[in-house]
């Protein structure tokens, strides 16, 4: 498909384009997991569990979106 045509598809919305992409060597920039480690307070972990159990979420997810959420608010993004 030559790109006028796809980007005439795109534009109309009328149809999927999922199907005329290739998908299997895509990357995400800046989204490599890295490992670290952070030490908090009991008080701080029995909270994030109760909040995690309340939203059904992991531990490790709720502190993932809420960092992301801060970081997206910060003043030097």
């Amino acid at each position: 498909m030559k790109a006028k045509d796809f980007d005439k598809k795109f534009d109309q919305g009328k149809e999927d384009i999922i199907d005329d992409l290739d998908i299997s060597s895509l990357k995400r920039p800046n989204q490599t997991p890295r490992r670290v480690n952070v030490d908090f307070p009991e008080w701080m972990i029995s909270s994030l569990d109760k909040e995690a159990a309340r939203l059904g979420v992991t531990r490790q997810s709720i502190i993932k979106v809420w960092l992301a959420e801060r970081l997206e608010h910060a003043p030097n993004k």
